[in-house]
């Protein structure tokens, strides 16, 4: 638990850094390759091919292909296509897919998750709501399309870390994850990508740099060994986590308006559903013992 609270306090600053400082000024695809590339070099020099046996090492990569590489082509050509508020409104079903996705992998049905995740969607509902226009489907379904690729890269690494040994050194192979959506990163740019909308100023390069470096490289070996240390239900919900932590920043730094009341009902809302996830995982243990 403590790894997803301190990837969500780190977190919740990319998305104010993002919106202000990159998005419509810095090409998205050279964004995403630059950071995928500077995760990966965070943890190329403790990678030991040894530990890992070659479909597990393709696992791992075919899991940072999806988690990062394929997320990030989908969240950041949602833009291009909602406005901002509309495409924070629809990550919120993530939780939805990691309660079922989790289940399905480990061939189980646990109903108590399914309801947890439902209230914390409601919770970052009741903060993000602005309202939607005409015309918002396809930028719904990209957005979708977004938030299952995160959410099959935490059950999958989930499912991967319960056929490894317990004492594996996770930073020793973690490297092959951001190779993975390094294959997805650079194809993508060199397809896509517009040379002419590369940063221009030392902030931006900066801004980059502690996106790939820390928010990346840090942030998702974090966040997906907290993955594997916590239940389906917590995990879901700490996805919905990042609603309130990335307003409170955005308020607190930026300025931004932001409906106060709205953001404390939504936050008691997602605390709630924690709450009744962790009574849940206590009485069961309870049951058992």
């Amino acid at each position: 638990m403590g790894y997803l609270m301190g990837v969500t306090a780190l977190w919740a600053f990319s998305f104010s850094l993002i919106g202000v400082y990159l998005a419509g000024q810095v090409d998205s695809y050279f964004a995403v390759l630059l950071r995928v590339t500077l995760a990966m070099l965070v943890f190329l020099p403790f990678l030991r091919p040894s530990l890992l046996r070659g479909k597990q090492r393709l696992a791992l990569m075919g899991l940072g292909a999806i988690q990062l590489g394929v997320m990030y082509t989908f969240f950041y050509q949602s833009f291009l296509l909602l406005s901002v508020p509309e495409v924070l409104l629809f990550t919120i079903f993530t939780p939805i897919y990691i309660a079922l996705l989790d289940d399905l992998l480990f061939g189980r049905f646990t109903p108590i998750y399914l309801v947890t995740a439902l209230l914390a969607v409601l919770g970052a509902g009741v903060i993000r709501y602005d309202g939607v226009d005409s015309g918002f489907w396809m930028g719904f379904l990209v957005v979708q399309g977004a938030n299952l690729c995160f959410a099959i890269g935490q059950v999958g690494y989930r499912r991967l870390a319960a056929d490894l040994p317990p004492t594996l050194a996770w930073h020793n192979v973690f490297g092959w994850f951001f190779v993975g959506a390094m294959l997805v990163a650079l194809p993508a740019y060199l397809l896509f990508g517009n040379s002419a909308a590369l940063p221009t100023t030392s902030l931006q390069w900066g801004v980059l740099a502690w996106l790939g470096l820390v928010a990346s490289g840090v942030g998702y070996f974090a966040w997906n060994q907290g993955a594997t240390k916590v239940d389906a239900g917590t995990l879901a919900i700490m996805n919905n986590a990042l609603v309130p932590a990335g307003l409170i920043v955005n308020l607190v730094i930026w300025n931004r308006d932001a409906d106060i009341p709205r953001l404390l009902l939504g936050a008691l809302i997602i605390a709630a559903s924690l709450w009744l996830n962790h009574w849940w995982c206590q009485r069961r243990q309870v049951a058992v013992s």
